[in-house]
């Protein structure tokens, strides 16, 4: 049925004709991948000129509600940023394996920390950086085997891969993005008016063949989270990552992003695909290891990207607060923590592993060989989701993280000791089972 049948757009400016096309974005009468009435026809209709009409159009673009698809026409985007993304908390009273964070039992204690930072306010006239987190985060990057031509300080990784996104694109370019992917990550792609281009993964990472076809469609940037992939856990291991290395090696001109964001609490190796690239940048944060409450994120990259986004940085909040950057290169400095985080590590690891177990001796497939999830394939996410809670289990509906991949529930597993990871499969697995109506006699 024709888009204007059933919702009737209104407007006499391309402002008015814009508001009209959110409100019913907003409102769910205009559904994700509906497509609008071409220019001429809606101009037609409302009786205005084709120019006003494609003003509209091109506003509604630029804020990431729709897209041109050729000879589709104006498409209203899978994910427009209209209505938030964020699921509801868990009811009270519900094991919550919902979050994705960390185990609280795992993160250093910070107030040590802060008592020994000197309480001297920064200043406008103080360097951006700190010279203490600058060296600390270059030693990390070369010890995983990462260049660092240059680094920059950002407030999270989301706030890293935003800028450097913003220094490179524009709206209606096309990122390559993992599928499943984090839901931030998709979110802040229909922001900024891109237009996601999904890649096929498994427990290894993104396809190269399904990388190979994405970057043939024109995407201008890849978005790979190495390790700890979320939702999913994958991480690259070596084979892959030169197998996607040279997929990208045809693409020079492709701007490479790495969201390394659960670093050393990962539980798998760090591999980079960033070598030789020219456009690259590669942000690790803190939040899965030294806690979520600390939003600093350090970033290496060329050194373009990096004057980008420290400029465009300049004209915004100018600098994280730099008590943040003090306190993390204080705890990267101190000589327990490298130690706490390789125990926090292997007992992510262990927790991720009993429960993948404990789902196997039910037959049931699951994924998960890095970071903090275990990603489940589900033919109905609502009704498993639903009847675990019935169960007393808060969990994730797959919904959120895909694009074109097959369903799937995402299980926090930081917190997951293997007795509750052993009832939890049993609970699934009389979830997954077909109801049966008894029969009367």
């Amino acid at each position: 049925m024709n888009v204007s049948v059933r919702y009737q757009i209104r407007g006499e400016s391309g402002n008015q004709i814009a508001a009209s096309i959110e409100d019913g974005i907003r409102s769910g009468r205009l559904a994700s991948g509906e497509r609008l009435p071409t220019v001429r026809a809606l101009a037609t209709q409302l009786r205005v000129s084709p120019t006003t009409v494609a003003s509209a159009y091109n506003a509604l673009r630029v804020r990431g509600l729709v897209h041109g698809s050729g000879r589709r026409g104006t498409i209203v985007n899978r994910r427009p940023p209209l209505m938030t993304r964020s699921a509801p908390s868990p009811a009270v009273g519900l094991r919550n394996l919902f979050e994705g964070g960390p185990d609280p039992a795992m993160l250093p204690a910070l107030k040590p920390c802060l008592a020994r930072l000197d309480g001297n306010p920064g200043k406008y006239g103080d360097a951006e950086n700190r010279p203490a987190l600058i060296s600390r985060a270059t030693e990390q990057f070369k010890r995983d085997g990462i260049a660092v031509p240059a680094i920059a300080v950002v407030s999270g990784a989301l706030d890293g891969i935003e800028r450097v996104l913003q220094g490179w694109l524009r709206p209606g370019d096309r990122v390559a993005v993992e599928d499943p992917s984090y839901t931030g990550v998709l979110d802040l792609v229909a922001a900024m008016g891109l237009i996601a281009e999904p890649v096929e993964t498994d427990d290894s990472g993104p396809l190269g063949a399904d990388l190979k076809r994405a970057l043939k469609l024109g995407a201008k940037a890849f978005i790979l989270t190495p390790r700890a992939q979320n939702p999913t856990g994958a991480a690259l291991d070596r084979k892959r990552a030169n197998e996607l290395r040279q997929v990208l090696a045809g693409f020079p001109e492709c701007l490479l992003i790495e969201d390394d964001h659960a670093g050393e609490v990962a539980g798998a190796r760090a591999f980079t695909l960033s070598v030789g690239r020219a456009r690259w940048a590669i942000a690790r944060s803190v939040s899965k290891s030294l806690g979520p409450d600390l939003r600093v994120s350090v970033m290496a990259g060329d050194a373009l990207t990096v004057a980008r986004v420290q400029g465009r940085q300049s004209l915004g909040p100018r600098w994280v607060s730099h008590i943040l950057q003090d306190l993390v290169a204080q705890l990267w400095s101190d000589p327990k923590i490298p130690a706490m985080l390789r125990a926090a590590a292997d007992t992510y690891a262990h927790r991720r592993h009993a429960l993948i177990k404990a789902l196997a001796e039910y037959g049931i497939e699951a994924r998960g060989r890095s970071g903090l999830n275990v990603w489940i394939p589900v033919v109905e996410e609502a009704a498993v989701t639903n009847a675990m809670a019935e169960k007393g289990w808060a969990i994730r509906a797959g919904e959120c993280y895909r694009i074109k991949s097959p369903p799937g529930i995402r299980v926090t597993t930081s917190t997951l000791t293997p007795d509750e990871a052993r009832r939890f499969a049993a609970d699934l697995a009389a979830s997954l089972r077909p109801r049966t109506t008894a029969q009367s006699a």
